[in-house]
């Protein structure tokens, strides 16, 4: 039962703080709302089924960033 109450818990923390956020210029209701979006993708991660990790993998691993290939140096002598 508490796996299906938590990210629910979590999911209207984050939208009331966005709402909160919108009606008033406090940045502490911003940071409420990030941080428990960050939770509830961490704990939706956590039990999450196997396959869904080996897709994302999978995906992550199609888009390679040109940041990570070789570079050739060319040495004069």
């Amino acid at each position: 039962m508490m796996f299906v109450i938590f990210p629910l818990l979590l999911l209207i923390i984050s939208i009331g703080s966005i709402l909160w956020y919108q009606q008033t210029e406090n940045d502490i209701f911003w940071v409420l709302a990030v941080a428990s979006a960050l939770a509830g993708i961490v704990w939706g991660l956590v039990i999450a089924h196997w396959s869904i990790h080996l897709i994302s993998l999978l995906v992550l691993l199609k888009f390679r960033t040109p940041i990570l290939s070789a570079i050739q140096v060319k040495v004069s002598k």
